[in-house]
């Protein structure tokens, strides 16, 4: 994590109605991309919290997601967008889209309909829990 906090975009930021569109310069200068252009979008169940998935967007699959009420990612293997659902039909629906304090992540509050993982798991961290160590408060 940086020292140095990203800007803060400002909540009441006017977006085009095209998805296709820019995204606000505000919001572009707040985000920390890696090397590729891409920042770590945390996908998260509005009403549960149950976090679902780890995607990947660029400024276009952001502004998408953001004007669409769609979730939108960039596949860093197809090197191409992808809509969550339109081939399998588990959609995600837009509830909130919020920027980490360091401007490097993004966490995606949406209604899921159906499994969010490729593999067909509800979350895509079903069943893949490590043996730890658990600490505690003393």
């Amino acid at each position: 994590m940086s020292e140095q906090s990203a800007p803060s975009p400002s909540p009441a930021v006017e977006l085009s109605s095209d998805p296709a569109g820019p995204l606000p310069q505000e919001i572009a200068d707040a985000l920390k991309r890696d090397s590729a252009g891409l920042v770590a979008a945390i996908v998260q169940q509005y009403d549960t919290n149950e976090v679902l998935m780890l995607g990947w967007m660029d400024d276009e699959a952001l502004h998408r997601t953001m004007t669409t009420g769609r979730v939108t990612f960039y596949s860093r293997s197809r090197q191409e967008y992808w809509r969550k659902g339109d081939t399998s039909g588990h959609v995600q629906f837009v509830k909130s889209v919020a920027l980490d304090c360091d401007g490097d992540a993004l966490l995606i509050r949406v209604d899921q309909i159906g499994a969010a993982c490729h593999t067909g798991t509800r979350t895509c961290f079903d069943g893949r829990d490590f043996t730890v160590v658990t600490g505690h408060r003393d």
